[in-house]
This record gives C-alpha cells, sequence and structure tokens, in this order.
C-alpha cells in the first residue's frame, strides 16, 4: 500500500522544482505577493460555493505559496520550513496556555495586547478597510475599550445616522444623481460623517458575533440574485431595465422578494 504524501514530500518537489524550473527559480518573495493574495482570494471563493473538491485543489495551491517563500528563505539562509512549523507550535501553545500548560484561559487579543506598544503594530496597511476596522475595534477591546454589550453600539449607529442626516440636510440643493462626487469642504464633512456610520456599523457586527466582510458578501450575494431575477422578469414582460422607471422596477423587486 503506497504511503500517503507527506510535507516533507512537497517540500523535497519544491527544492526540486527551484532547482530544474527556470520559472520557479526566478521566483522571489516580491514577485510571488500578487499569487498568495488571489490564491487566498480563490480559497475564500471555494468555500463559499461550498465545493469541496475546489477547496482541496485552491488549498494546495495555497500550501504552493507556503512551500515557494519557505524554500526561497532557505536558500538565502534567513530560515527553514522547519522554523516555520516550530513558530506556528509555540503561538499556539501560548494562545492555549489552559491547554498547553498551567496557565488561565484568557481571549488572544487580550494576550497579544500586552505584546503591543499600540493597537496598529503588526496590522497590515492594505487590509481592505472593512476588515482593518474590524480588526482595529478587536484590538482595541482587547485592552478594554469596548461596549459591554450591543446597545452601545446600536445607539452609536443611531447617533452617526443622525449626524449623516444633519450634514446632508445643510447641502445646497443640487442634482447629486449622476453619482459624481464633489470633492469640496462639504463633500469631505459628508465623507467623515459616512465612515463615521460604517464604522459604527462594523463595531455593531462584531458586538453581535458577525464579522462584517461575511455580513456584506451574503448581502451581496443576495442582491446580486435578486437583481438578476428582476432582468430576468422585465425581459419576460418586455421591460428593458435601463429604460424603466423606479416605480416599474421597485415593483419587480417586490415580486422576486415575495417569491423567495
Amino acid at each position: 500500500m503506497q504511503a500517503k504524501p507527506s510535507l516533507e514530500d512537497t517540500l523535497s518537489l519544491m527544492r526540486d522544482l527551484r532547482a530544474r524550473c527556470d520559472w520557479d527559480a526566478a521566483q522571489t518573495h516580491d514577485s510571488l505577493r500578487p499569487y498568495l493574495i488571489e490564491e487566498a482570494y480563490e480559497v475564500d471563493d471555494a468555500i463559499r460555493a461550498g465545493d469541496d473538491d475546489t477547496l482541496r485543489e485552491e488549498l494546495g495551491d495555497l500550501l504552493l505559496q507556503i512551500l515557494f517563500h519557505s524554500v526561497i528563505a532557505e536558500e538565502r539562509g534567513a530560515f527553514g520550513f522547519s522554523d516555520v512549523a516550530a513558530g506556528f507550535i509555540a503561538k499556539m501553545k501560548g494562545r492555549h496556555p489552559h491547554l498547553y500548560g498551567d496557565g488561565a484561559k484568557q481571549p488572544w487579543e487580550q494576550m497579544k495586547a500586552k505584546r503591543r506598544a499600540s493597537i496598529v503594530d503588526g496590522l497590515p496597511a492594505d487590509l481592505p478597510g472593512l476588515h482593518r476596522a474590524f480588526r482595529l475595534q478587536d484590538r482595541a477591546a482587547g485592552v478594554g475599550f469596548d461596549w459591554p454589550d450591543v446597545d452601545g453600539p446600536i445607539q452609536k449607529v443611531e447617533e452617526e445616522l443622525r449626524e449623516v442626516r444633519q450634514e446632508l440636510a445643510t447641502e445646497p440643493r443640487r442634482d447629486r444623481s449622476d453619482g459624481v462626487p464633489r470633492y469640496d469642504e462639504r463633500h469631505e464633512r459628508l465623507e467623515d460623517e459616512l465612515g463615521d456610520l460604517l464604522f459604527a456599523v462594523v463595531n455593531l457586527c462584531r458586538k453581535a458575533g458577525v464579522h462584517p466582510a461575511l455580513a456584506l458578501d451574503r448581502a451581496n450575494v443576495k442582491f446580486a440574485r435578486r437583481f438578476a431575477s428582476v432582468e430576468k422578469l422585465a425581459v419576460e414582460r418586455g421591460l428593458k431595465v435601463g429604460d424603466a422607471g423606479l416605480a416599474e422596477l421597485d415593483q419587480l423587486w417586490d415580486e422576486v422578494k415575495g417569491r423567495e
């Protein structure tokens, strides 16, 4: 019976590719950056689709990136895959002192906060805005800057929404239906207030135990599905979506929602 491939087998293959394949040999940490991001998104797509076959394949592609970077670092004499594994084991045991020691169980963010000079330390600057807001709030909570329950975030959302309404009320009456931003002082104030509102909604999601990126993703999928049904229904009834008025489209939208 043939033995199952091991991580050491994958490392051996990666080293061989670096030695004998021109393309693999030419890669660097920097050149591989776009692929790492792309593979992570493809794993995410497979999870979203619930496709195990694709997920298995995409996890292999993501593993390739980890192997690639580890072997390149090994060649530079910086560290090897065994060092990556050792760091992983030490970190996981450190996160669970109640399981791998005699420590007390405590939230990870509180543990890490003791070793940070600031909540922004080590937080990637290029994180998507929604995820960065969530992580900033999570880290702030780790040092005690947090509401005890969802009531505080709910009130904050309502407060920020009132401020958005007030800012909109002070705007000069002008047509903004073309969606083109007007970059002036009033626009910047409105942008600030809407940003505060979004940030407050992210915090509400966090306190409710929902990741805002996942919630928004579900909303995007739902909207796209429903609007595709609206477009199909419009074709069936001889309507051109681009020419139909809001009242007609809204009626189709309500019909689609009713069917769900």
